[in-house]
């Protein structure tokens, strides 16, 4: 009597696990939130939202700091300052032919302005000259280099698609660079930069 019970358990066990696959096959998430329907098949593995995300942050970087870069040789009034921006300059150009290489290969579009925040920094740059231009240059710069680090570093370690990796590699070499470039300008204000959250807590054995 027992085993006819156990097995009855059984086939309601399956029964209703089919069940729930047939009303709802994308209701399983992952655990970035994504669904598989967010998902693309690609030769290079599966692209998801954050994958996507990232070469949409890498094109929107260099869309400001290309000519950011390019107006510090008009308006910084520090040498250093003028060789970094030449260098961020250089730097995004090249990166910004990759990005819209692999975008295009893999049919992601791409924005052809910056965004809101760019803009305004941008616009706040053309206000300023010599020393006032090389504190703000430094500052933004840096900040922004900061924030694009954290989620370029996220792809890097978890995205699925091998082609996505390859390029987050590059991207994460550049942007620290970049920030260790604007350190040396001497004109970074640390105390300005967000604090970075506390550690999770250890999980529970």
């Amino acid at each position: 009597m027992r085993l006819v019970e156990v097995l009855a358990a059984l086939a309601f066990l399956v029964i209703a696990t089919v069940t729930v696959f047939m009303i709802a096959p994308n209701a399983i998430l992952s655990a970035s939130g994504a669904s598989p329907a967010d998902f693309t098949d690609t030769e290079s593995g599966p692209l998801g939202p954050a994958d996507r995300d990232f070469l949409v942050k890498v094109r929107q970087a260099g869309l400001w700091e290309i000519p950011t870069g390019q107006q510090a040789q008009d308006r910084a009034g520090s040498a250093r300052v003028k060789e970094v921006g030449l260098q961020l300059a250089a730097d995004h150009t090249k990166l910004d032919d990759q990005v819209r290489a692999l975008a295009a290969k893999l049919n992601v579009p791409l924005p052809s302005t910056p965004n809101s925040d760019q803009q305004g920094w941008m616009a706040e740059l053309s206000t300023k000259t010599g020393a006032d231009y090389d504190k703000t240059f430094a500052d933004r710069l840096r900040f922004a280099h900061g924030k694009v680090f954290q989620a370029v570093a996220v792809v890097r370690a978890g995205t699925k698609n091998s082609e996505i990796r390859a390029f987050a590699q590059v991207a994460v070499d550049v942007v620290m660079k970049h920030m260790t470039l604007l350190e040396s300008t001497g004109k970074v204000d640390f105390a300005a930069l967000p604090t970075p959250p506390p550690p999770s807590p250890n999980p529970s054995k």
